[in-house]
């Protein structure tokens, strides 16, 4: 058992984290200051409702805390709000992590896995991508990320603060049972849109069909919350028996099309999904998908939804006890 200590611990990836770390039986305290999180998805355990650019705080929390390591998600995440406000992705991404590398400091914890994304990535010129791809991000969420990276990098060689960063793919998904799922304001992601257009009858927008896949359509590599989660587990666990700073893709190595994402909600609801196809969207790349390899064999880590209708299926479970659905 050990002391974790999550920030962004009411968002999405996190508060699925945090569910996990304790049914493996660690003690989590959470850090969210509740603008983009949820406090209904903090259940039970100690909460601290802070913003990252507290440093003093962050620290009194560590030190009182006694934490062996951190896991860190509280970020902003729209890629398009970053594209329209860059100094608030720095300001909040960049800025409130480098609160609290400080506050660990002077705290003395010095382990960490940070909340990373393929989106360092930008435009692969070809698939699946592998961790030794140059950084080459399209929009400002994706610098601020590339950024922190690069700190811990730094941080590692100077400061002896040993971090995981995990590079997610496509999260999606709910954990059965847990009752925690995507709750984006606005939501962005393409499960919970699709899922949400079946029961209100609102069509969602397919971002264009012309792209060079087999069906016209973008493919991405759909990863479930909770093998996420437990790649963040296996991370942080890693970190505590010694392991080194190193970096890992979280993605299932198979690349699924909106169009096939589409079919799979109909097929789980038993409903036809109401949509239309519009323009696509600038720096959208036709293909991303992850190569896992590294994730699998020096972690030991292994996904348990690999089919795009399983992890259909939790979304839509997490979806019907949101709130009523409408009859067919």
């Amino acid at each position: 058992m050990a002391r974790i200590l999550v920030t962004g611990g009411a968002g999405y990836i996190g508060s699925n984290t945090v569910y996990l770390l304790r049914r493996h039986g660690h003690e989590v305290t959470v850090v969210d200051d509740l603008s983009r999180g949820h406090e209904h998805n903090i259940a039970g355990g100690s909460f601290h409702r802070l913003n990252l650019a507290d440093t003093g705080g962050l620290e009194r929390v560590l030190r009182e805390g006694r934490f062996d390591g951190v896991i860190h998600f509280a970020a902003y995440i729209a890629v398009g709000e970053s594209t329209q406000k860059p100094e608030l992705y720095f300001a909040n991404n960049v800025g409130g992590s480098i609160s609290l590398f400080t506050a660990m400091q002077r705290a003395g914890v010095s382990k960490l896995v940070f909340s990373s994304t393929a989106a360092v990535y930008g435009t692969p010129e070809r698939v699946p991508i592998t961790e030794d791809f140059p950084f080459a991000p399209v929009s400002p969420y994706g610098e601020s990320k590339v950024m922190v990276e690069r700190i811990l990098g730094w941080l590692d060689l100077y400061r002896g603060l040993r971090s995981v960063s995990l590079r997610y793919f496509n999260a999606c998904g709910a954990v059965p049972g847990s009752g925690l799922g995507e709750e984006h304001d606005p939501e962005t992601h393409l499960i919970p849109l699709v899922l949400r257009a079946i029961k209100t009858g609102k069509p969602i927008t397919v971002f264009g069909d012309d792209y060079e896949t087999h069906d016209g359509t973008c493919i991405r590599d759909y990863i479930h919350v909770g093998d996420l989660a437990e790649a963040h587990i296996l991370a942080i666990e890693a970190l505590l028996k010694g392991a080194p700073t190193d970096q890992f893709n979280c993605g299932t190595g198979r690349g699924r099309t909106v169009m096939e994402v589409i079919r799979a909600a109909e097929e789980v609801t038993g409903r036809k999904v109401p949509y239309v196809v519009g323009e696509r969207r600038a720096g959208d790349p036709p293909v991303l998908v992850a190569n896992s390899d590294k994730l699998r064999q020096r972690l030991g880590w292994k996904p348990q939804y690999c089919e795009i209708s399983e992890i259909a299926a939790t979304a839509w479970e997490f979806e019907r006890a949101r709130e009523p659905v409408p009859a067919a």
